[in-house]
């Protein structure tokens, strides 16, 4: 495994993504009901943007660079990504674990799931001291069979696999299917990256048959690679969202676009309803 997050650590990818899942977490908190979130591939609870990694790239500079000082004029919709941020000094930036971390209550739980090994001892370390946090240093899609469906009946599953496998689109539809069969009333979010269209294209259209119901996408995608490095855009596909989801996602994602580089384009729809 050769990819490390470290190096794209607060682009424009992980600042839409962690916006989409910080709300969607929040929104579950705010039911008295205990929730679980599972994340399937995990990465390292927070990045140094100071870092060699994130230094040589510099891609957090278009993203959470250029986000993070006008999150006070944000809308709504952004509160509980900058509250997200808020838990930690500027100079680092919170991947998926300390996202979900910042919005657990008591009673709620967070497994990660990481298969890299020194980035899940990394994740032991950062929470040796946090009860309500399980570090499981497998593959995701196996813990997605393991792990649901949870005692808690209720819980959000954040997909983001690394994509390194030629296949990867189709490991994540079935993946993602799998996990239904487990938990159906469970919110999914599963992100992908938008290099060309034929891969974003067959995971959403597997989706829209009506077989699964309450399935939505929001996508920024820009003609050409902002950076210049082939990844033009990203998605996310969610089944089961919470209730306003599109409405908050035109406008988080929608803010956030104007923020980055210019020429993106922003889709926020249903794919399937009710």
């Amino acid at each position: 495994m050769n990819y490390r997050h470290a190096f794209h650590a607060g682009n424009f990818a992980d600042v839409v993504k962690h916006a989409t899942y910080a709300w969607t977490l929040a929104r579950l908190a705010e039911k008295p009901k205990p929730f679980v979130a599972l994340d399937t591939h995990a990465g390292l609870g927070e990045y140094d943007l100071d870092a060699d990694q994130a230094a040589r790239t510099g891609e957090w500079r278009t993203g959470i660079g250029r986000v993070r000082d006008a999150l006070g004029t944000a809308p709504a919709a952004l509160a509980p990504y900058a509250a997200s941020l808020a838990a930690l000094d500027p100079r680092f930036y919170p991947g998926s674990p300390r996202v979900a971390a910042a919005h657990l209550r008591a009673e709620d739980r967070l497994i990660l799931c990481e298969k890299h090994p020194a980035d899940a001892e990394t994740l032991r370390r950062t929470f040796a001291e946090e009860t309500r946090v399980e570090i499981r240093a497998d593959d995701g899609y196996a813990v997605l069979k393991a792990a649901l469906p949870p005692k808690e009946r209720r819980g959000v599953v954040l997909i983001d696999p690394p994509f390194e496998a030629k296949d990867e689109f189709a490991r994540l539809a079935g993946a993602l299917r799998q996990g239904l069969k487990r938990f159906a009333t469970g919110t999914f979010l599963v992100w992908y990256p938008i290099k060309d269209r034929a891969g974003p294209d067959a995971l959403i259209g597997g989706f829209a048959d009506g077989a699964v119901k309450r399935v939505g996408v929001c996508e920024i995608e820009w003609a050409q690679a902002p950076d210049g490095k082939g990844l033009r855009g990203c998605g996310m596909l969610s089944v089961n969202a919470p209730w306003r989801y599109e409405e908050a996602m035109r406008e988080a994602w929608g803010w956030c676009a104007d923020r980055f580089p210019p020429g993106a384009q922003i889709r926020v729809e249903t794919v399937v309803g009710e």
